[in-house]
């Protein structure tokens, strides 16, 4: 469907009344705050055609309107008889990930966070189980951006009943998502026509919750207190950090997992398999660039 221009000489303000209101666009993008995008990047492009008839004012600003977006992660966690009692419940992972399209066909960019970490320390920013506002289960103790995304380092409240459920969910994979949830000012934002997305440029991160179905696949925990590595999470060790072939690193991988497991199975101490793994670090230690 073609997206509604402005006319001749009508004003920013008229136009997007008019274009918010339109039945068209109403059906065509539902959710306000992408409509809000969507007119605000027609009404700046034909601008940009014709400065000398379009007429530009503030848009009134109004807050933005809640929202959430899914995201999944990867699982990583050690046994519940690990000697770090102290790290027990924490976890990683991305709360969000930079230029990739989620389900809802948005985009967030990056820097898109900078502004509300600056105003918003990570405790301040709730953990929550399901987006529900009277269940928050733990704190974030750092929450920064990097190249990828929005890099989170949380603890859950194992002391509560259900911190213990979620912990539990998580080891066993069966929980692994993530969703942010935010707020997004309608002038922040873009909207890519061709390509139909739109570009979050700027977002109020008010909470991430622990999420059953995420709505972006790339934004996952990718690590939990409390379990072993998994196989893939050696392969994907092997590769970084040891710079072996995606093969190579299989093959690895595997004869890894299946050397401890006949050390513990075999009885083996803790600190003999510490020592192993010790050694497997040696050999794959990067080497430093000369």
């Amino acid at each position: 469907m073609p997206i509604l221009k402005p006319s001749y000489g009508e004003r920013e303000k008229d136009f997007m009344s008019r274009c918010m209101g339109d039945d068209k666009m109403v059906s065509e993008f539902p959710r306000r705050n992408q409509r809000a995008a969507v007119c605000k990047t027609s009404y700046q492009e034909g601008s940009k055609m014709s400065d000398d008839v379009m007429v530009s004012d503030e848009i009134v600003e109004e807050e933005g309107e809640f929202e959430s977006k899914f995201i999944h992660m990867d699982l990583k966690a050690y046994g519940d008889d690990d000697e770090d009692e102290e790290n027990k419940g924490s976890f990683s992972g991305y709360g969000s990930i930079f230029g990739n399209k989620d389900l809802g066909n948005d985009v967030v960019e990056a820097g898109a966070f900078a502004k509300s970490l600056r105003r918003r320390k990570p405790k301040q920013v709730k953990l929550l189980w399901q987006h529900k506002q009277d269940m928050p289960i733990g704190v974030f103790d750092k929450i920064t951006e990097d190249g990828e995304g929005l890099a989170v380092q949380g603890r859950l409240a194992l002391g509560t009943q259900l911190g213990r459920d979620a912990y539990e969910l998580m080891k066993m994979g069966a929980l692994d998502g993530l969703s942010i949830g935010y707020k997004a000012d309608p002038n922040k934002q873009g909207y890519d026509s061709r390509r139909r997305r739109r570009m979050l440029k700027e977002v109020d991160l008010m909470e991430i919750s622990l999420v059953t179905f995420p709505m972006n696949p790339k934004a996952r925990v990718s690590s939990v207190k409390g379990e072993a590595w998994t196989i893939r999470e050696w392969e994907r060790f092997l590769r970084d950090e040891g710079r072996l072939s995606h093969s190579e690193s299989k093959a690895c991988a595997k004869a890894v997992i299946n050397t401890l497991t006949e050390q513990r199975d075999a009885g083996g101490s803790e600190e003999e398999i510490v020592a192993l793994l010790g050694n497997l670090a040696s050999i794959f230690k990067p080497k430093s660039s000369e």
